[in-house]
Parts: C-alpha cells; sequence; structure tokens
C-alpha cells in the first residue's frame, strides 16, 4: 500500500518565494493555488531596483518569473484574497478562502492597484449632490488664469493639475474639487491621475524636499542611520513634512551615482559622500538660504 500524497497544494504568499516554490510544485505535476492578499503577485521584488550582493536588476529576475507562473496549466492564482479556516489534517487539507471584492473587471484587470485607492464604492472621494466650492479670492484668480490657458486645448487636465501643484507645490483637495466642478470631470478621474503618478502630492510638501537614496550602495554604506538622523533632527518620519512647511522628508531606490555612495539630494542639489555628521549642518544651510530670500 502506497503512502505517496497526492493531490493539490496551497501556496500562502505570492512573493518571490511564494512563486518559485508554486512553479517547482507545479513542475512537479501538482495543481497549485497561490493566494495572494494584496491585488498582484510579484511581493516587494517586484519593487526593488537592484539585490544584494550581486546589484543585479530584480525585475529582471522576477519578470520571468511572473510571465511562468501567470501561464503556467498547474498554477490558479487567487489574489485579493485571505486564508479562513484550515481543516482536516497531513494529507487531507481543506480550506477555506475568503475573496475580497474588486470592483472591477478582473480579465481586465493589470494590477496597477489603483482602483483599491480610488474606488468611489469603497472610498468616498466627494458626495453624491452637485460639488458647490468656492474658493478664496486670490486662490480663484491664481486657478481661474491656469484654467483660461488650458481649457480649450485637448487632454488638458494634465497640465492643469501640473500647474497648480507648481503653484502650490501640492494638490489642495478644496482646488481639486473646484477643478471638478468648473471642467465638468468627476473628482474620481482626478484623483486617479493625481494618484498615479509620483511627481503629484495630496499633502503639502516641504520648499526643500530632502530624498535620501535607498539603493544598494547607499543602504549598505548608511543610508538608513542618515535617514534617521534627518527624522531625529527634522522632528518628522519620512513621507512628512515640516510643521512650517520648510523641508519634506523622502526616500529613492537609486539615483544611478553609486560612485558616490551614500547620497542625499535637496531638491536639485546633490551631495554625495553624505555623513550623518552633516545633517544639521545642511538643514542650516537651508534655513539660512530662505531666511536670505525672504529678506532680500
Amino acid at each position: 500500500m502506497s503512502n505517496k500524497k497526492v493531490g493539490s497544494v496551497l501556496v500562502l504568499g505570492a512573493g518571490i518565494a511564494g512563486i518559485q516554490s508554486s512553479l517547482d510544485l507545479a513542475n512537479s505535476g501538482f495543481k497549485v493555488y497561490l493566494l495572494e492578499q494584496t491585488p498582484a503577485i510579484g511581493g516587494v521584488m517586484a519593487q526593488l531596483d537592484k539585490t544584494f550582493p550581486t546589484n543585479d536588476c530584480a525585475m529582471c529576475i522576477v519578470s520571468p518569473k511572473l510571465v511562468d507562473c501567470g501561464r503556467h496549466p498547474n498554477i490558479e492564482i487567487i489574489t485579493n484574497a485571505e486564508l479562513g479556516k484550515v481543516m482536516g489534517e497531513a494529507g487531507n487539507f481543506r480550506v477555506e478562502v475568503r475573496k475580497n471584492p474588486r470592483y472591477v473587471d478582473e480579465d481586465k484587470c493589470t494590477g496597477c492597484a489603483a482602483c483599491t485607492q480610488n474606488c468611489p464604492v469603497s472610498i468616498a472621494l466627494y458626495p453624491v449632490e452637485k460639488i458647490s466650492i468656492i474658493l478664496r479670492k486670490e486662490d480663484t484668480i491664481k486657478v481661474d488664469a491656469i484654467l483660461e490657458e488650458f481649457k480649450d486645448k485637448p487632454g488638458n487636465l494634465m497640465p492643469i493639475l501640473q500647474s497648480i501643484s507648481k503653484e502650490y507645490n501640492y494638490l489642495p483637495e478644496d482646488i481639486l474639487k473646484y477643478i471638478s466642478q468648473e471642467l465638468d470631470i468627476s473628482l474620481t478621474k482626478i484623483y486617479q491621475i493625481a494618484t498615479f503618478y509620483n511627481s503629484f502630492s495630496l499633502q503639502p510638501k516641504g520648499k526643500y524636499t530632502i530624498n535620501v537614496c535607498f539603493g544598494t550602495a547607499c543602504y549598505i554604506k548608511g543610508g538608513n542611520r542618515i535617514l534617521e538622523a534627518f527624522e531625529r533632527e527634522l522632528g518628522i518620519t519620512m513621507g512628512n513634512t515640516t510643521e512650517d512647511l520648510m523641508f519634506g522628508l523622502e526616500t529613492i531606490s537609486c539615483f544611478g551615482c553609486c560612485g558616490q555612495a551614500p547620497v542625499v539630494t535637496v531638491n536639485e542639489d546633490i551631495y554625495g559622500h553624505f555623513r550623518v555628521t552633516q545633517v544639521p549642518k545642511l538643514i542650516k544651510k537651508y534655513r539660512e538660504v530662505d531666511s536670505a530670500k525672504n529678506n532680500a
């Protein structure tokens, strides 16, 4: 009598480890169910620039596996779902899977996840009734001038948002609602664009955006300690802005100048071979620059 266990396999998590495990099992003849909590497979590795210690391109490694996993006849991918109950014993398990609704056509879904941030079903971006927004007089003059410049041009929403972002250094909520009202464009559509591009921000940004490189070379040479020093000195965490709107603190995957690692930028200024001890001096420098501009 054979004790060999046969049947299907459930793999939890569709990161690089889960994907490779699924491929190995599927190639061995098992039916594999790959369960992932997020809307798309790939995990953290798909978000990386390079991998340690070889500095190989992360996407160059994971992309072929994503394709193989999606096309393999023995692998069924279940995304946007969670494991519920597990019943039975080794070799004869039964599981309960809770699949969350997407509110989109899965056959057309590209896995960008923008819908999860902007879905009007689960997130009330604007009231159902007609929007009626009145801006401050100075804001109305600025925004109306921008709308007048672009209103008759095709595809005008993007340049309008770019101009608003340049004027205010972010996209204020009341102004987005005003644009929706004046152009008769769904606020949901405006938010889709505003949240898709990294160059746009829905939160106030500082006059000086400090970016700490978190690429492999910079991280190894102390990028994380530099970020912590900026957080202590400014009293904010990464992704936030100081109360006086002077400094914003961000990280970036790679600046492409690994020979100068670790690297920090302030707006367009680049500082290579940066050290933790330089943090207070750098902040003081830009405060003095801003003070001089205001007194000029």
